[in-house]
């Protein structure tokens, strides 16, 4: 009886402490909130690699449709598996000798309280700041900013893409040495992301379209809070077609855009049929590698059903092209 009692009173107390752990991340980033702009939510989190020389760097743009989402979300995304609970996902990476960066950024709402035009502007911005900030402490921090890849699900995902085909904002003659830097990456391997933003095109695509028109302002109240008013976008498309043609990815698309990876969870509906998911849905990618593909640029589009496919699929794509010699 009094061995049984031990055991109860030693398993109890095991258990208190697994369960403080599980409140502590496995990992911390080993440089923590290291600004890149003046606003408290423009900082970047960084996971450095032990590494003899330079190593390879994926940078990770949160999710959260410009609504929501942090930095800090990198410990549990399942953008690095959905065994990604407390930064295990992160060890993989580390391990293989690639390093990591998480971006805060401004998001849309803070965008339309400050009366920024188009809203958009603000998170995608501060990614391409961030990327060439990142590469301007590539030496500092062991990095070599010629392997440089994203990575990021939904709305990340579609800044990773923006960032990816929209001309480098590299200003050479710049006096900012940040400035100096390119802004696009190497190689991009994203989840569930949209690659249009164009009202009129997503209506093309979608049966219903219910996202994008946030990104440019036109948001209305639904079950309680805020979203995208698509038919109020759509029918300010020729009023805001510049906006459109600035900050929707697929725009910009051309001849030297670097290789994208595009892993969706769900696969699209059959051939013939409407398709349902303009936020997540798959459509999104099939309809941006046709354009790739007759650019002669390197474009994968993977979901189940696929073959291949697995729910990292992105991640070894960028492992595979940040590791090439």
């Amino acid at each position: 009886m009094q061995r049984l009692v031990f055991m109860f009173i030693f398993l109890g107390f095991a258990g208190v402490v697994t369960a403080e752990e599980a409140t502590e991340p496995l990992i911390h980033p080993t440089f923590a909130r290291v600004p890149y702009g003046g606003a408290p939510q423009q900082f970047v989190d960084v996971y450095q690699a032990r590494s003899t020389g330079p190593a390879p760097v994926i940078v990770y743009i949160h999710g959260g449709g410009w609504w929501g989402g942090t930095a800090g979300g990198i410990i549990r995304t399942d953008v690095f598996g959905k065994h990604n609970k407390r930064g295990e996902g992160l060890r993989r990476i580390l391990a293989s000798g690639v390093s990591l960066v998480a971006v805060e950024y401004r998001l849309v709402p803070q965008a339309r309280k400050a009366g920024i035009t188009p809203p958009v502007e603000w998170p995608l911005r501060d990614a391409a700041q961030a990327v060439q900030f990142i590469r301007h402490k590539a030496s500092e921090w062991n990095m070599d900013k010629d392997r440089l890849g994203l990575t990021g699900s939904s709305a990340g995902g579609c800044s990773s893409l923006w960032l990816a085909m929209h001309p480098d904002m590299a200003d050479p003659q710049s006096s900012d040495p940040v400035a100096r830097e390119s802004s696009r990456p190497a190689c991009v391997g994203i989840v569930n992301a949209q690659s249009s933003l164009d009202p009129q095109q997503l209506q093309q695509w979608f049966k219903s379209p219910r996202y994008g028109g946030h990104a440019f302002g036109f948001v209305k109240r639904e079950g309680g809070r805020e979203v995208s008013d698509m038919a109020a976008c759509l029918a300010a498309r020729d009023d805001i077609l510049p906006w459109i043609r600035e900050y929707s990815p697929i725009e910009h698309a051309s001849g030297d855009d670097p290789p994208v990876f595009l892993n969706y969870s769900a696969a699209p509906q059959p051939a013939g049929q409407p398709q349902l998911d303009s936020v997540h849905g798959a459509a999104h990618g099939m309809k941006l590698k046709e354009t790739l593909d007759a650019l002669g640029v390197e474009a994968t589009v993977s979901y189940p059903g696929t073959a291949g496919w697995n729910d990292e699929a992105h991640i070894d794509f960028l492992l595979r092209n940040l590791q090439k010699q």
